[in-house]
Parts: structure tokens; C-alpha cells; sequence
């Protein structure tokens, strides 16, 4: 099977993205898995790799990435301006250096110089600009690369779980005016293609959260249940996609019912994400699914506590790159196999 261009970009650069990119992609034998393609500023590279370690590490400077060499580590030098690391803090430099490296990357992706896109953590309040004013990558990616029809789903998964966010990156105060049948309709939908086209699921079973404490408890506690979401499983399963619930998230997650299903959609992103953190600890992974690019993450952030010692742990950024090239190949396989070879047999005069 063919060696996929994995792109990756920087990152805020005063936290930890280039530190656990280099940790990832540079044990021996990654590079004849896949060929990385890394969007940052060329001198922090290396002084990183100075850092990460002792051994005489080859870099491949490349002007764009149109012009990568498979099989080395390729750079594509981000930002003219001089630029330092000043680690565990939101700079506007830091906050440029991520937004360029990413739109860069974009459009690699766009153009088909790189397979898929790995992103590195990003400050969500040092990147905005006039030019980028979204709340985190789903968005801007939604932004950037969806098409007719298509809408971003952020899903983060390891081995054993995978769960699905109803809302993003939205204040706790909104979330209940973005929950209605034809939205929770449409994710579990999303979903139940994604975890097939992406994972390999045959039929998947998908557990729907409620929103309030007991979900609700007949609606003593809040309406959302009653109103929005049972009806909208009773219509999905009406279809015939496998939606049970809601369950409320605090005993779902402590009794381990989540083993029971292919993923899991939450309502909002602390319901789903604190839980499924804790339970994945280092080896989560964040994907942006529904789109018609393949793009992950390490689903943790900047770390800027630690940045610059040297002693961040590469696992989910290793489980992040490794999974874009798996989920990309699944596509490969479901699109092949899904496709009609037949042409169509005109009747018979």
C-alpha cells in the first residue's frame, strides 16, 4: 500500500506541539510508515530537535510542500519574520506562527501535496485575527474545506470509545438553544456514517446523552428530553439506524455502558469529553469527521505548564498521526467497496 504524506502543523509555538511532533516522527522506521510533512518555522525545528535529542537527525527543508521527498522528514519553512519561543504564554506572535502554519497546511491538503492533516495545539484566543475568528479547528476547517451537504463532526476516540459532540466549543448558557430533533437527527446520522466510512463499524450502535441531571426525570428537571431528543431517536430508529437512549452521562460513563455501543454522541463538550479523558488518559485522539479530508489531533492542548522541558508525552500525537493514516486507508476501502462498478444496462428494445 502506498507511503501517505502525513502534514503537520506547529502549533502554538510556546507549547508543546513541535516538542511532540519531532518525538513522534522521529524514532527510527516512522518515515517508512509515512512521510511527515511538518508546516512550522524552520529554526524552531531545529532548536527543538536540539532539545528532543542527541542524535544527528537530517531534516529535508523544502520550499512548499509540493516539493516533499517520501521517505524523510520534510519541513516547509513557516513565517519570514524571526520569530522565538516564549513557552507558557499566549503571544500574538505565537497566536500568527499557528495560523499561518495551519492555512499553509490547508491548502497543501486542498492541492494534494499532503494525504491528511495532524494539527498540533493551538491558543484559541492568540490565533484570532481579522482573518481567523473561530472558536477552535472544527470550525475553521468546517470553514475551509466542507462542500454541499458536508458538515464538520468533532469525535474523539481511542481503541474502546468513540464519542461525538452535538455542540462544540459553545458556551454552557447556549447549549440548550442549539438542542432540537432536527439537529440530534442529523449528527446521529453523520455519525453513523462515520463510524462506518471511518472505523469499519457494519452497524453501529449509537447511544444518544440527555442534557439534563437524570435526564430530565419527566421533565421536573428540564424539557430538552421529552421535547428534542426522544422523539428524535424514535424517528432514527424509525429509519432504522441504531439510536437508543438518552441516558443520563453520569451513571452511562460510571456503569461502563458506554462498552456496549461504537460511540456515543454527547450534547455538549464537557458531558462527552471530560469522562472519555479521563478513561483515555494519554492515548485519545481528536477527529474532525464529515468532511472530505481526513484531519486529527492529539486531544489534549498546549500544555503550557510544561513547555519547553522537554517532557510532554508524544503518545496522543503518535495515536493521532497513525490514526489519520488508518482512518484515510478505511475511506479508501469503504468508498471502493461502496462504489457501483455496473454500468447501466440499457432495456431491451
Amino acid at each position: 500500500m502506498d507511503k501517505l504524506r502525513v502534514g503537520l502543523t506547529q502549533g502554538d509555538t510556546n507549547g508543546v506541539g513541535l516538542e511532540i511532533i519531532l518525538k513522534a516522527i522521529i524514532p527510527e522506521g516512522a518515515t517508512e510508515l509515512y512521510t511527515p510533512v511538518v508546516f512550522a518555522n524552520r529554526k524552531l525545528v531545529q532548536s527543538t530537535l536540539q532539545g528532543v535529542t542527541d542524535e544527528n537527525i537530517r531534516l529535508q527543508h523544502i520550499p512548499t510542500a509540493a516539493d516533499t521527498v517520501d521517505g524523510r522528514i520534510n519541513v516547509v519553512n513557516i513565517g519570514d519574520a524571526p520569530i522565538e519561543a516564549v513557552y507558557g504564554m499566549a503571544t500574538p506572535e505565537s497566536g500568527r506562527a499557528a495560523r499561518e502554519a495551519l492555512e499553509v497546511a490547508v491548502q497543501a491538503l486542498v492541492d494534494g501535496d499532503i494525504d491528511v492533516l495532524v494539527t498540533a495545539p493551538i491558543n484559541k484566543s492568540a490565533i484570532q485575527s481579522e482573518d481567523f475568528h473561530f472558536p477552535g479547528h472544527t470550525e475553521f476547517l468546517e470553514a475551509r474545506l466542507a462542500e454541499e451537504d458536508e458538515k464538520a463532526l468533532m469525535v474523539l476516540f481511542n481503541d474502546s470509545m468513540r464519542v461525538a459532540l452535538l455542540t462544540t466549543h459553545l458556551p454552557i448558557s447556549k447549549v440548550s438553544e442549539e438542542i432540537n430533533e432536527e439537529r440530534i437527527i442529523d449528527a446521529v446520522k453523520r455519525f453513523d456514517h462515520t463510524l462506518r466510512r471511518d472505523f469499519g463499524c457494519e452497524r453501529p450502535r449509537i447511544a444518544v446523552l440527555g442534557l439534563n441531571p437524570h435526564c430530565g426525570d419527566g421533565g421536573l428537571l428540564g424539557e430538552e428530553e421529552q421535547r428534542e431528543i426522544i422523539p428524535a431517536i424514535a424517528k432514527l430508529q424509525e429509519e432504522n439506524v441504531l439510536a437508543f437512549g438518552p441516558y443520563a452521562a453520569d451513571g452511562f460513563f460510571g456503569q461502563g455502558l458506554w462498552r456496549e455501543f461504537d460511540g456515543v454522541l454527547a450534547m455538549y463538550h464537557d458531558q462527552g469529553l471530560a469522562p472519555f479523558k479521563a478513561l483515555a488518559r494519554s492515548e485519545g485522539v481528536n477527529l474532525t469527521s464529515g468532511l472530505g479530508y481526513v484531519r486529527t489531533s492529539p486531544d489534549h492542548g498546549t500544555a503550557y505548564d510544561i513547555a519547553g522541558r522537554m517532557m510532554a508525552d508524544p503518545t496522543s500525537m503518535r495515536e493521532a498521526i497513525y490514526s489519520a493514516i488508518d482512518i484515510q486507508r478505511n475511506r479508501n476501502r469503504f468508498d471502493e467497496a461502496s462504489a457501483n462498478p455496473l454500468k447501466t444496462i440499457p432495456p431491451k428494445a
